[in-house]
């Protein structure tokens, strides 16, 4: 099960030791957190959109920003501007933090959403495929990796002092290894149709398949979602954590306004590949999936 592994970094361009680098490579890579917790984000000006709460819809579970289009989903009660000040400036950061504590990623690593998370989990009503309260390891129906990793950075920046709280289940071999029999095999012809259709903006791997399923699978098995082995993980106000998505299974339940920037990696780039998602589904398998 994942664990958490505490640095003490106070400043997002601190220089890492050796000791550092290595610890933080091999925690990611075996499948734990990394949690900086004397690490926050300085907001700044963009404080304000943090402190007229009447401001916060709990319609938006999501604001984005990347440098191509700019800020989305932020309606009207938010500032366009502040936000992407505010997204731009972790994006920055955060890639600061990863090429100093991460350096042989940092050639490789590739940039994905910036997000800003300003509504309260706890009580949201949702579909089950998209219940984050709910276990599950990450995959994107719309925009296949074919096979790299999911790298994100996450901060709670909640001004009021409460907390984000998590849920961390079992490791992925054992998830894949409870789901992967009943799942069907993927299709090529539904890969391509999704693609035609620009249902996916690019083929959808067996890789990209399976990860889909488990994903689903995870949040539709109510009884999983019971009886796996799973801990609770409060984040404070001012700590940042990060963490491979797709190998960690885990959940949000509770909290408001975070911060949270995705980066991709080729799996070629890893310390360890074998540890990757796609190398235990192949294992598992017997089969090639990219």
């Amino acid at each position: 099960m994942a664990t958490l592994t505490e640095l003490a970094l106070t400043h997002w361009e601190d220089s890492c030791s050796a000791e550092q680098q290595n610890t933080a490579l091999q925690a990611l890579e075996d499948g734990h957190v990394v949690l900086l917790p004397q690490l926050s984000f300085d907001m700044q000006q963009e404080a304000s959109l943090l402190n007229d709460i009447s401001t916060m819809s709990g319609k938006t579970k999501s604001i984005s920003w990347d440098a191509a289009r700019g800020v989305r989903g932020q309606g009207d009660a938010y500032d366009a501007g502040l936000l992407a000040s505010m997204l731009e400036r972790y994006a920055v950061q955060t890639r600061t933090l990863l090429s100093n504590l991460l350096p042989t990623y940092a050639s490789q690593l590739q940039q994905g959403n910036t997000s800003f998370r300003p509504a309260e989990i706890a009580g949201r009503s949702m579909s089950w495929r998209k219940d984050d309260t709910r276990l599950h390891v990450d995959s994107f129906p719309s925009s296949p990796t074919h096979g790299k990793r999911i790298l994100r950075v996450f901060s709670n920046i909640n001004p009021h002092g409460a907390p984000r709280v998590w849920k961390l289940g079992a490791p992925f071999s054992q998830v894949a290894q409870h789901f992967l029999p009943a799942m069907p095999k993927p299709s090529a012809a539904t890969a391509a149709l999704l693609r035609w259709i620009k249902v996916t903006k690019s083929l959808r791997t067996p890789y990209d398949h399976y990860m889909l399923q488990l994903h689903d699978r995870m949040k539709a098995d109510l009884a999983y979602q019971a009886q796996v082995e799973q801990y609770t993980h409060a984040f404070a106000p001012g700590q940042t954590w990060m963490v491979y998505t797709d190998l960690v299974s885990h959940a949000a339940l509770r909290g408001q306004h975070a911060l949270e920037q995705t980066w991709l990696l080729p799996v070629a780039a890893m310390g360890d590949p074998a540890k990757s998602p796609l190398a235990i589904l192949e294992n598992q398998l017997g089969r090639s999936l990219v």
